[in-house]
């Protein structure tokens, strides 16, 4: 194969490759110590999760008259106040409520609220209004707009590709599943020759950039293993693609990765069809995984210094459908997680079931108010250089 048809074909065809532009050779960074560094996790829960038999509003009777067979036995809840309640799944993460290290936002949705799972992601992804269409992410313009400060930080999606969150305008985040996977797979020959092939013609075809991104791919795929086999995760994480990318954002955390935003998903939420067994089962690995991750943070001392934000890009109908399922819906809840919230618990009431709009929940907390929490008030930027105009935030940290 030769130099040009390789770059034209391999260079960006994997998110593993979508490096920041700003990630110079790593050697220049010491692992020091992080302690007071402040981490960002985002999981996305892909599909729709149905935030009503999540955060279940047992305390109102309209949720079982709207949901007849779906509706969770108020026996079987893990009662949090006289309103609401955990679905039983979530049964590991009561601990982690009583402990104080969870907030739950209820009501969360943007105006004119769009069912396409597609196109609702991409405005939960990108921070924008309903009828615009960017397309950067909300996190990769924090990373554009902090690599002008000249800050050593990066983002990381523990996967194989990158989500359109992560991608700036100038700045993109690296997609790392396993980081010894990208170090042997940057270290095989024909790599390593190009990248240090200095006599290529780096204008045609834009192979300058090709080159530029390979080279810095090279020298993240070093600083990335070689700091993060300093440290061993010895909590014990269930054996699931989400306990494992948790065990991995663990080991990057505690081994002193100078990295401010990580980013997982567990996708299997779209129930429309017999929802409570296929939500139940994924419910109890979002929370199993959730618990042993801030456990184990709490253990290593890193729980004050991280904030985990759940999200799913849109809630369901309150009304079941025939198929003992629910449709796609609009505001849904946002579950903050910490060791530092200043408003643990419920962040704000139940959601109101006698208000609907079509027989969908309002939306009371605009999700960009989060966003902008914790772009003020974690990630240290004003929020107005990242979202498309400047929000108030809210007081949970």
């Amino acid at each position: 194969m030769d130099r040009r048809h390789f770059l034209r074909n391999s260079a960006l065809a994997s998110g593993v490759l979508m490096v920041p532009a700003f990630l110079k050779p790593f050697e220049a960074f010491a692992a020091g110590d992080t302690n007071g560094y402040k981490n960002l996790v985002i999981i996305q829960l892909s599909g729709g999760n149905d935030g009503l038999n999540t955060i279940i509003p047992f305390g109102n009777d309209i949720y079982y008259q709207k949901r007849n067979t779906i509706a969770v036995n108020q026996t079987d809840i893990i009662k949090l106040n006289d309103m609401q309640g955990f679905n039983p799944s979530l049964s590991a993460l009561k601990e982690i409520y009583d402990q104080g290290w969870m907030s739950i936002i209820n009501s969360v949705g943007y105006p004119n609220p769009d069912r396409s799972h597609f196109r609702s992601m991409d405005i939960w992804q990108t921070g924008s209004d309903a009828n615009q269409f960017l397309t950067t992410g909300w996190i990769g313009r924090y990373l554009d707009a902090n690599c002008q400060a000249g800050k050593p930080y990066t983002a990381i999606e523990v996967d194989d590709t990158l989500s359109l969150a992560m991608k700036g305008a100038k700045m993109k985040g690296i997609a790392v599943q396993d980081p010894n996977k990208l170090y042997q797979t940057t270290r095989e020959p024909f790599f390593k020759d190009l990248v240090h092939d200095h006599d290529a013609n780096l204008s045609e075809d834009n192979l300058g950039y090709l080159y530029k991104t390979m080279i810095e791919t090279y020298s993240s795929a070093d600083y990335i293993q070689n700091t993060s086999k300093t440290y061993n995760v010895n909590a014990q994480y269930p054996t699931t693609p989400l306990g494992n990318q948790l065990k991995t954002v663990s080991k990057f955390i505690n081994s002193g990765l100078q990295t401010r935003v990580y980013y997982v998903s567990l996708s299997g939420f779209d129930t429309h069809v017999g929802q409570q067994n296929q939500q139940g089962r994924q419910l109890k690995i979002y929370g199993d995984a959730v618990a042993a991750f801030v456990k184990d943070l709490k253990q290593t001392g890193k729980l004050d210094d991280t904030l985990v934000m759940t999200f799913s890009e849109f809630g369901r109908r309150v009304e079941q459908n025939a198929s003992n399922g629910t449709d796609h819906g609009t505001a849904n809840n946002v579950l903050i997680f910490g060791g530092k919230l200043k408003k643990a618990g419920f962040y704000n009431d139940a959601p109101d079931l006698t208000q609907l709009d079509n027989g969908d929940l309002k939306y009371q907390v605009d999700f960009r108010d989060v966003y902008a929490t914790l772009l003020d008030k974690w990630l240290d930027v004003n929020n107005s250089q990242v979202l498309t105009k400047n929000f108030n935030g809210l007081s949970f940290v």
